[in-house]
Formats: structure tokens, C-alpha cells, sequence
């Protein structure tokens, strides 16, 4: 199987348990990897045939703009809105990381990181 693998994709949301993150935000940085075939528009060269990265952009950006207080929950929104808006898509894995989070100690960031097959119809 395939992968096509959205990197460094940079936001500012308001995820958190802690009230002022609500109201103050911070930087997110979120690395999205799909697996999918992708031999057909290896082979044709037309985007209709392909998992468009730029719809996968855009669902990563529209559920990080959604609040949450877990970073999970967000993580998981995004792996549900890929399954749901690209059937080609198989297997989603989606990591989420919060840059300088608000807790004590001398922490860069932290990361959740949540993998996902597609469900087999019934």
C-alpha cells in the first residue's frame, strides 16, 4: 500500500483543559499520513485518480479550529473526517503536537499520536 504524508503543517487552535488556553491559544503542529493506492495516478497523472493532499490540508485545519480539551479528541476527529471524506483512504495516522504546553517543567512540546485501519463495510 501507498502513503502520502502531510508534514510540518503549522496552526494556531485552543485546545485544553485549562481555561486561559481557551482564551489564549497556541502554536499546534500536526503530521498527517495516509495509506491508500495510489498506482493508478502514479500512472495517469491526473488528480481525480489520487488522494488530493490539499483536501487532506484542509480537513486538518477545519478540526483543529474545532476546541477541544485533548488533543486525543482532535487527533480523532481528523482520522474520522479523512475516512469519511476520501474512501480510498485505508489507514490513517495522525499525530498532533502541541508546541511549549502549560505545564511545569521545561517541555518543548507535546504529542499524541493515534493510527487508525478503515473499518470493513458490512
Amino acid at each position: 500500500m501507498d502513503k502520502i504524508q502531510l508534514e510540518g503543517v503549522k496552526l494556531y487552535a485552543y485546545h485544553g483543559c485549562m481555561e486561559e488556553e481557551s482564551r489564549i491559544g497556541s502554536e499546534y503542529e500536526v503530521e498527517l499520513m495516509i495509506w491508500a493506492d495510489l498506482k493508478k495516478s502514479a500512472r495517469t497523472d491526473h488528480l481525480k485518480d489520487t488522494v488530493d493532499y490539499v483536501l487532506l490540508n484542509r480537513v486538518v485545519a477545519e478540526e483543529m479550529a474545532i476546541r477541544a480539551k485533548l488533543l486525543e479528541v482532535v487527533a480523532q476527529r481528523i482520522i474520522t473526517r479523512v475516512f469519511k471524506d476520501e474512501p480510498r483512504v485505508k489507514k490513517a495516522q495522525v499525530k498532533v503536537t502541541k508546541m511549549s504546553p502549560p505545564i511545569n517543567g521545561d517541555v518543548e512540546r507535546v504529542s499524541v499520536l493515534l493510527k487508525e485501519k478503515r473499518k470493513k463495510s458490512s
